[in-house]
């Protein structure tokens, strides 16, 4: 089976499930768990930020972000196909009690000088009180799209001259950082809070971290226990993480390689529209062209021939590159998707 619904389908690899096995662990509430705290001081070093927590995903990470810099009634800027907006089940509302204000991206990319015409006046209360700017990088829903770092470094200024906070939801941040060919802390040293997926393209089974200064990753440690994530021996899974790390980072080009050559050959097929130039990362959004194809139809081709795409709506599909899909594989789904248009066009 070639799974391109998502990099979160990954499996640990022997040398990672060997490392799991090996992990010295402890009980991570009472902050004994070695091999946590030592992914924690690792991450916090990466991303240069003061400290570094272990969560169990990456809504996970969002939420208690969100929860760490508002309070409730406060308001939040943000691209409106943003993953805490669509895909977190009103978790900030519900949670944090917050209110977003949805700025149109380009492929989820925001204007600095539209997110400073969006802050509210701090003096009219009958406006909520802008309190954090929430950017994300790669963008999902902006099929992998990439912060310029000094975008974000002009998104900062923004921030600042108006006293508010900036988190970057970098689920996929080190994708960015390495299509850029780029430390990451070229963005981090932008945004007062980061995040980043372990579960993704990096490999590891679960979680995610989040990273701050020293009194933000304070208050996440307490929310984190408020909403049932203070969890025991984490050591297994950090020990996964820091595999990942070592060994995962620099192969997420071999990924972002693939989704490239994917696009292209989806291009070709005049079923479809998509712009190949628009792949910068790992994610491919495709979609049929009105009355060529059935959506339903083309999907279950697929899958009868061994090849799963994520069905987004309305015509849409989405195909991500992962540490667990080769260079062959990406070539033989070409081939199969090829020859399912072909069937179905018949």
């Amino acid at each position: 089976m070639i799974d391109l619904r998502s990099d979160t389908i990954t499996k640990p690899t022997r040398g990672m499930l060997e490392a799991m096995f090996k992990a010295e662990v402890g009980d991570d509430v009472y902050g004994e768990d070695p091999t946590t705290n030592y992914l924690e001081e690792k991450v916090a070093k990466l991303l240069g930020k003061e400290g570094s927590i272990f969560v169990a995903s990456g809504t996970m990470a969002n939420q208690l972000s969100l929860r760490a810099h508002t309070q409730p009634g406060d308001e939040v800027i943000l691209d409106r196909n943003s993953h805490v907006f669509l895909n977190e089940g009103a978790g900030g509302a519900a949670i944090s009690g917050v209110q977003f204000f949805l700025l149109e991206g380009n492929r989820g990319i925001l204007d600095p000088l539209k997110i400073e015409q969006a802050i509210r006046d701090p003096s009219d209360y009958h406006h909520p009180v802008t309190s954090l700017i929430w950017i994300e990088n790669t963008h999902n829903r902006g099929g992998g799209s990439i912060y310029p770092p000094e975008l974000v470094r002009d998104i900062s200024r923004v921030a600042k001259n108006y006293n508010l906070r900036l988190h970057m939801d970098g689920a996929r941040l080190l994708n960015a950082s390495v299509a850029l060919g780029i430390d990451p802390k070229e963005y981090t040293r932008y945004v007062d809070s980061t995040s980043f997926c372990l579960s993704k393209g990096l490999g590891a089974p679960v979680g995610s971290v989040v990273a701050g200064n020293r009194e933000f990753v304070r208050r996440i440690r307490r929310f984190r226990k408020m909403l049932g994530g203070g969890m025991r021996q984490t050591g297994y899974l950090a020990a996964a993480g820091i595999y990942a790390l070592d060994h995962h980072v620099d192969r997420l080009a071999e990924d972002h390689a693939n989704a490239k050559l994917l696009a292209k050959a989806i291009a070709q097929l005049d079923c479809f529209r998509i712009n190949p130039k628009d792949v910068e990362t790992n994610i491919v959004y495709f979609r049929i062209v009105e009355g060529k194809l059935n959506p339903d139809d083309l999907k279950g081709e697929l899958r009868k021939n061994a090849v799963l795409v994520h069905q987004v709506g309305n015509g849409y599909f989405r195909a991500v590159t992962h540490l667990d899909v080769s260079r062959q594989d990406i070539l033989q789904a070409i081939l199969i998707l090829k020859r399912a248009v072909s069937q179905l066009t018949a």
